[in-house]
């Protein structure tokens, strides 16, 4: 049943193809798809329905699945279908590149944000900080995204890093214990995370600066740059569980995001020495 040639997969998520088999003599009512958790699991239902198409997101990177479906009527429940493999995107870790695309989540952001490009640029239509996630959240591999500040007004403090996705929207990015971030103004940077600030870094950002988020779940790491150069010490160590990128700002503020990027030089040469 399943349609090998329409089924594919992109960064961490597979779309799935399935029709009633040719033979069949009674008509399906709807189908089921099962995949399993990426490490030889048990299956689980996905999608119980009567369309013959389904995107299943939030899977792992570089992580094999299993998926198969079956048909249902008054009558009963078909034989499943055929195993099908799939293979998620890679991060090749030897060469630290990363794979990953992704823009700014509407549907998850709060109400005040302001999105264009795509979603790939956010502003903020409040005086207070607003928080927004990536629409694309990790567990595994090395990641790194740039977003580059195209206004910067009367000296704010906008905050970059990661979330888990209950985070709270209407504060600074890091006030909770949900986030991980770095808020920097026109002078100086500082960690915060739980509210707990540290590491006060001088160098700060205006119009036209590129930040750097660089998430490593190979060492469980999180590290930060300002045009391209390291600020400060390694932010954030004991890195896991699932995290989307994230920004919180005001109306002082607006950012483009930019992904797909490789590991930067400052990284990657640290890297290979201590590997």
């Amino acid at each position: 049943m399943l349609q090998m040639e329409e089924c594919c997969t992109q960064n961490n998520s597979a779309t799935l193809s399935w029709k009633q088999p040719p033979m069949s003599m009674v008509q399906a009512e709807g189908y089921i798809l099962e995949l399993d958790d990426g490490n030889g699991g048990q299956f689980r239902e996905v999608f119980v329905g009567k369309e013959t198409m389904c995107t299943v997101d939030g899977l792992h990177f570089n992580s094999t699945y299993n998926a198969r479906v079956k048909a249902f009527n008054k009558a009963g429940v078909s034989h499943y279908s055929k195993t099908l493999i799939l293979q998620t995107s890679e991060v090749d870790i030897k060469k630290l590149v990363a794979v990953a695309w992704f823009a700014f989540d509407p549907g998850s952001a709060h109400s005040d944000i302001i999105f264009s490009n795509d979603n790939l640029t956010v502003t903020c239509n409040s005086y207070d900080d607003r928080v927004v996630l990536g629409k694309t959240g990790f567990s595994k591999g090395v990641h790194y995204w740039e977003l580059t500040i195209d206004r910067y007004d009367n000296h704010p403090d906008p905050a970059f890093g990661v979330a888990r996705v209950e985070v709270m929207k209407d504060v600074m990015l890091g006030k909770d214990d949900k986030a991980w971030a770095m808020y920097v103004d026109n002078n100086r940077s500082w960690f915060m995370h739980n509210n707990s600030h540290t590491n006060r870094t001088e160098g700060g950002i205006t119009k036209g600066a590129t930040v750097g988020v660089l998430l490593d779940f190979t060492r469980r790491t999180l590290t930060f740059s300002i045009n391209e150069e390291q600020q400060g010490p390694v932010a954030f160590e004991g890195m896991e569980g699932l995290l989307f990128p994230a920004v919180s700002l005001n109306r002082n503020v607006q950012v483009t995001l930019h992904t797909g990027l490789p590991i930067p030089g400052f990284y990657s040469s640290r890297a290979s020495i201590a590997s």
